[in-house]
């Protein structure tokens, strides 16, 4: 998909109160969160499982946009939240998706939630377009969820059900990507990352006594000791080379946005296949010199949104 000549976006200009990407990152995360006055709605999984979902439905039956968090966020994060507020003023109804084990309650199941999990995509675009009967689905996936979207994009191609996408601080490379956590600033999201991951194990070995322990110190031991050997990976560098969104942007067709900060530290650009982006005809790439890692605070408010819901419309 060709971007219309005369389509512009707007430039990204932070406040100058918030210069670095930490500043960025890290107030972001603090924003005013507004109220899209969503349903909680509680839908199966084809393994006896469920997920949560806000469902903002302007009973329209035509522009619905599904909205993917990152790690261990929910639908109840300021950028989910807020996109869904701004979608709905425009005409856009709207699902927040939770994954697994990140709404209200714990799954039933043992597996939780991964970057490269599309199976329980493929179940919410199913529902979307059975309960909004048959709508022009978008779709914005943040950090992981932008990594999956992608994985998801590219693993159907033209089938994919979304007729446009956006991935916001994608990343490219998990095992780099993970690496990288532990080092710097960063240690400080880890730590948070750990924290809330710790105690969702905690509450699955309740439930799984087998359930693996975990006792590292690293988003990538967690990965290494939990994540890939419930999820049926032998280990932390197979999850990541069969997971990573790099090696799906050259397979994908549909129209994809990404917006990512040059300056992004948790998911640095430097790891992107670039040749893979400016190749597809079907990708545009708007990467800013300044904002953080799914913070973009600009001047005047509101690039964020204003430029995925510009890019929703084109």
């Amino acid at each position: 998909m060709k971007i219309p000549e005369d389509f512009k976006f707007e430039s990204f200009n932070a406040v100058w109160w918030a210069p670095d990407v930490h500043t960025q990152t890290v107030i972001a995360s603090f924003s005013k969160i507004n109220n899209p006055d969503p349903k909680r709605i509680e839908i199966p999984t084809p393994d006896d499982d469920f997920l949560e979902l806000d469902v903002v439905d302007l009973d329209n039956r035509n522009l619905v946009v599904v909205l993917f968090h990152g790690l261990e966020g929910s639908s109840e994060r300021h950028y989910i939240r807020n996109l869904m507020f701004d979608l709905r003023s425009k005409g856009f109804s709207s699902v927040g998706v939770n994954f697994r084990g990140c709404g209200y309650k714990i799954n039933r199941q043992r597996r939780l939630y991964h970057s490269g999990e599309t199976e329980d995509y493929k179940t919410v675009f199913e529902w979307v377009n059975d309960y909004f009967q048959q709508p022009q689905i978008f779709a914005v996936g943040f950090s992981l969820g932008g990594n999956a979207l992608v994985k998801s994009l590219g693993e159907l191609g033209q089938d994919h059900p979304v007729s446009k996408a956006v991935a916001v601080s994608p990343p490219y490379d998990l095992k780099k990507g993970s690496i990288n956590m532990d080092k710097g600033f960063n240690k400080v999201y880890q730590k948070r990352f750990l924290n809330t991951l710790s105690e969702k194990s905690k509450l699955k070995q309740n439930q799984f006594p087998e359930y693996p322990v975990f006792t590292g110190t690293s988003v990538y031991e967690f990965d290494d000791q939990v994540t890939a050997p419930v999820h049926g990976f032998t280990g932390a560098d197979d999850y990541y080379k069969k997971c990573s969104s790099g090696q799906f942007y050259k397979y994908i067709q549909k129209p994809l946005l990404i917006i990512h900060s040059k300056t992004d530290s948790l998911c640095p650009l430097r790891y992107a296949p670039l040749d893979d982006l400016n190749s597809n005809n079907h990708i545009h790439t708007l990467f800013t010199e300044a904002g953080g890692h799914v913070g973009f605070i600009s001047s005047p408010r509101g690039w964020l949104n204003r430029t995925i819901i510009d890019w929703l419309k084109a």
